[in-house]
């Protein structure tokens, strides 16, 4: 760290005070004038006394620490500015490559209110490279925190600092761009843009990353963020933060249906943290894709416990062992205790003397909670491999996807896993995907892009089900749809139709995620709303509107 001013040294340069406000005018070359809010004076130092502090950074102190960061940074001052984090060698690291990488000159900051140790601020500044120059502006914010060993109040380092689409391990760098660019076409050949559809700015940032060099387009020079290890592993593409000069887009042609497309974005708009995606059950056609939120896409790469939309993967395994039959009596009792742990219905609620599809119809988590001792361990998992197609990280669907997680468990995990709890997790990609499993008979692997666009291999599930079990699971759905807790938001789309609702406890969280997933003739969707609560009522809707959209 940079050494500290003792309270009794008087900063040298201070300031003028004009009328509470500091005005600091910045002389390095390239850069602007900052404007910072408040009042100041050379008391300013005593927050980095000798003495050591404890609690939360006070108002003076955060606002003395944002001066000297954002100030530093604007001088070029780089070893300043990082002295005053908690992480010197990252902060140098990243402040450096703004200027050295990024190109980005004529720095001007300006400080927002704060909200308690939170700063906003405002950024300014020219992107210059070869001769060509173009104005940027964007907003950011920092946080001020007290480190534990001696007290001191400082910038509480992210990569987010120096701009809010950074994660850790990721650079900035103006250049010509690695990967040419590529215009996306949907089904009918119209173009297809963030502009048009929010939800597809990280679908669009994949496709260039895996068809930019095959497409037939030529790189352009532009500021872009460059993803490191972590951000990878994540499923996060390189992204483009401006254009100096626009380089010639190759074409991508896509399976999306613009009708069903512009009607996700409108129905996820409507709620927040809402994701769906529709398919052509027959083919594995990606005909929809669209998140509330713009920043990761959920609804492909999400990794949430699925709830009791599960249950038709596991209904599946428990008719396949001659464990359920969809006209045959099962218990659902209140409560079903299992390696340690007691598990409830909502509310508690109970069907007596009631048949198999009832308790799948109604949710009922006992039922199959209760048949987790006639298990092996790994039961699940080898059917959500083997049927559908999961958990087995080979799908290739063109952008980056999870395929679902359904590990191996044991115990009171197990028994969780059976209902969409425990180690599940899945997105609405996948679970689309296990309702076009149900409604064909067998798995067809979800893409974007056609394979015979760069000759790839799609996954496959190593068999089918019977025709007794598909058979018996498509009435399950099917009654679901028509009489269970499904059919409010399927009203009027029958007969040729089947769905299941799930509800999945979060840690921490008031309200469970919502669930759905319902196939129509030859088109399959699945959705979630995190916090939203009861499937039906949340996500229902969603799925349904793109279902009847569906031509």
């Amino acid at each position: 760290m940079g050494k500290r001013r003792r309270a009794t040294e008087r900063p040298k340069g201070k300031p003028a005070v004009i009328g509470g406000m500091v005005a600091v005018v910045v002389c390095g070359a390239g850069f602007g004038l900052y404007s910072l809010y408040g009042g100041g004076s050379s008391d300013d130092a005593s927050t980095l006394s000798d003495r050591k502090k404890t609690g939360p950074p006070s108002a003076l102190e955060v606002k003395t620490v944002t001066t000297r960061f954002l100030t530093a940074w604007q001088e070029g001052r780089i070893t300043e500015a990082a002295a005053v984090t908690d992480d010197v060698p990252a902060a140098t690291a990243l402040l450096t490559g703004y200027t050295k990488d990024a190109r980005l000159m004529g720095v001007t900051l300006t400080a927002g209110k704060p909200t308690g140790a939170k700063v906003p601020f405002a950024v300014k500044a020219n992107l210059a490279y070869q001769g060509v120059s173009k104005p940027m502006a964007y907003g950011s914010s920092l946080t001020v925190v007290r480190r534990a060993s001696d007290g001191a109040a400082l910038v509480d380092w992210q990569p987010g600092v120096v701009h809010p689409d950074l994660k850790d391990g990721d650079t900035l760098v103006t250049g010509e761009s690695g990967t040419p660019p590529v215009k996306a076409l949907d089904r009918t050949g119209a173009e297809v843009t963030a502009a048009k559809y929010p939800s597809l700015g990280t679908v669009l940032d994949g496709l260039r990353e895996k068809y930019g060099k095959t497409a037939g387009g030529k790189a352009g020079i532009e500021l872009r963020v460059v993803r490191g290890k972590a951000s990878e592993k994540a499923g996060l593409s390189d992204k483009t933060l401006a254009e100096l000069s626009e380089g010639t887009p190759g074409t991508v042609k896509t399976t999306l249906d613009p009708g069903l497309q512009a009607a996700a974005e409108k129905q996820v708009a409507k709620r927040e943290k809402a994701s769906v995606v529709a398919l052509r059950a027959s083919t594995g056609e990606i005909l929809a894709v669209a998140n509330s939120g713009h920043g990761f896409n959920i609804a492909f790469q999400g990794s949430l416990a699925p709830g009791s939309t599960m249950k038709v993967i596991t209904s599946s395994l428990l008719i396949e062992k001659g464990l359920a039959e969809a006209d045959k009596k099962h218990p659902c009792p209140k409560t079903f205790s299992y390696g340690g742990w007691k598990f409830h219905n909502d509310d508690d609620f109970e069907i007596k003397d009631g048949t198999f599809k009832a308790s799948f119809a109604r949710s009922c988590n006992t039922a199959f909670i209760s048949q987790a001792k006639k298990l092996k361990n790994d039961d699940l998992t080898k059917q959500a491999q083997q049927v559908f197609g999961l958990s087995m990280d080979n799908w290739s669907v063109g952008v980056p996807t999870l395929d679902g997680s359904v590990p191996v468990q044991s115990a009171a995990p197990m028994a969780a896993s059976l209902i969409g709890q425990g180690g599940v997790r899945m997105n609405p990609l996948n679970m689309a995907s296990v309702a076009a499993t149900v409604r064909t008979g067998r798995f067809h692997q979800p893409f974007l892009v056609a394979p015979s666009v760069d000759h790839r291999t799609l996954a496959s599930a190593s068999r089918t089900m019977s025709a007794k079990t598909l058979g018996q699971l498509r009435e399950l759905m099917n009654y679901t749809a028509a009489s269970g807790t499904a059919a409010e938001a399927m009203a009027g789309l029958g007969p040729d139709f089947g769905a299941k609702t799930g509800s999945a406890e979060v840690d921490n969280q008031k309200k469970p995620n919502g669930w759905f997933t319902a196939y129509r003739g030859d088109v399959a969707s699945a959705g979630v709303v995190q916090a939203g609560g009861h499937g039906g009522d949340t996500a229902g809707p969603i799925v349904a509107t793109l279902l009847r959209t569906a031509r």
